[in-house]
């Protein structure tokens, strides 16, 4: 059976459409999404080396070879919980902060994988790569003379066409050159544009976009019967510079997507039983905007300008933990477990109470039931308990000192239509 043509261009436009206008709020991974596909959501984002439907090749090229023609359309309804406390400040900042002015977000992803010959696949896959998002109505610089809600929005999409060969028995290697889209916004902090290298760019210019490249690489083996093994490198993705925030990111605006690498295995130790793990890496320090601390800003060096004030974020990484057992033929039970490093130092807290990805445990569950002709629904859940992260140090005194302290909870839960056809 073929998939109409129509009805996949269709689903294809539709997936782009609405992932560009989505907004991720904030992601288990620093701002990363925790897991690419509702199967591998369901099993805390394990996807390395397990392949189980099209948008595995989002997380390894050479997954394409796994499959003879899928598609998998999927939605994510995501809903974080973020917020921030100021204490002991001589500046009038003290007080409790709801970040949470704008809630839930819609996340939706889509996968296709065909077979061109016995060892030849190509796909694409379009997905959120990940993104934040703070909405405070209650401003918390507002006795620094800050009006209207506070907050950032950043949201990042990729699109990734794969070809993947299976250059021998059991063993691939595929590669996705990835464009990204991303959109940013700032709002509510204008009293910082004093220190600002183009106060003009800086905040409440509306949405700004940009776009970038990089490419992504994998590889997929089976080693013995039941156990695979399989990593992936993911290039610096360079973007074009956000120019209305130019006076805010680092390096005039720049605000490229870290590298990131990792490695995975799946054992499937008796029939119907699949467990998995990843380790990840990302490299958040090499990016200007993201990981240079805001210690250059009492140095001379205002935002904005080369080697300016960022974020602070640490690089990470990140383990994954994931099981499934097939009851039967029409249904699949999944579980999984995450754990990330924190990337936000306590030094480093006042600045990212607009960016608060501190999250590090998340749990989820999963399943798949079967409604045939190679069609399956797919549902998932997933949440992350709330991790605070206290400010040390985190207040310079010509803002008037003291300590930020920035929290982070998320539940999110999805469903996904899978066709194997």
């Amino acid at each position: 059976m073929i998939m109409n043509f129509k009805r996949l261009s269709a689903m294809f436009t539709a997936s782009a459409t609405l992932a560009l206008a989505a907004s991720p709020a904030q992601a288990t991974d620093g701002y990363f999404l925790n897991g690419i596909g509702a199967k591998a959501k369901g099993m805390g984002g394990v996807a390395i080396a397990a392949a189980q439907d099209a948008l595995s090749i989002a997380s390894n090229p050479a997954a394409a070879t796994q499959f003879d023609k899928r598609v998998d359309f999927g939605v994510e309804i995501f809903i974080p919980d973020r917020g921030a406390e100021i204490s002991g400040n001589g500046a009038g900042l003290n007080g409790s902060y709801s970040g949470n002015g704008a809630n839930p977000f819609i996340l939706p992803e889509f996968g296709y994988v065909h077979s061109v010959s016995d060892n030849v696949s190509l796909g694409i896959a379009i997905n959120a790569n990940g993104g934040m998002n703070t909405v405070y109505k209650t401003n918390p610089f507002a006795s620094f003379g800050a009006t209207g809600n506070a907050g950032v929005d950043l949201k990042q999409v990729f699109i990734t066409p794969t070809a993947a060969v299976e250059f021998a028995p059991g063993h691939s290697f595929g590669v996705s050159p990835i464009l990204m889209v991303q959109g940013f916004r700032a709002s509510g902090i204008q009293p910082f544009t004093a220190a600002s290298s183009d106060p003009a760019n800086f905040t409440n210019n509306g949405t700004d976009w940009s776009v970038g490249g990089g490419f992504r690489a994998g590889y997929l083996g089976e080693f013995a019967p039941g156990f695979s093994f399989g990593a992936f490198y993911q290039s610096r993705i360079w973007a074009s510079k956000f120019d209305k925030y130019a006076g805010l990111f680092a390096n005039q605006g720049g605000f490229d997507v870290p590298e990131s690498y990792g490695a995975g295995i799946a054992v499937r130790p008796v029939d119907g039983l699949l467990l998995a793990a990843d380790i990840k890496r990302i490299e958040y320090s090499e990016i200007g905007s993201v990981g240079t601390p805001i210690a250059p800003l009492f140095s001379g060096v205002p935002f904005g300008f080369t080697g300016g004030p960022g974020f602070g974020w640490d690089d990470i990484t990140v383990v994954k933990f994931g099981a499934s057992y097939d009851f039967s033929d029409e249904l699949t039970l999944r579980a999984g477990y995450g754990r990330s490093q924190n990337p936000v130092p306590a030094s480093e807290t006042f600045l990212n109470i607009l960016a608060p990805g501190v999250v590090q445990d998340h749990f989820t569950v999963g399943a798949t039931v079967g409604i045939g002709g190679g069609k399956e629904l797919t549902a998932y859940a997933m949440h992350a308990p709330e991790n605070t992260v206290s400010g040390s140090g985190s207040i310079p005194a010509p803002y008037g000192g003291g300590e930020a302290d920035v929290s982070l909870a998320e539940t999110s839960f999805g469903f996904s239509f899978g066709w194997e056809f």
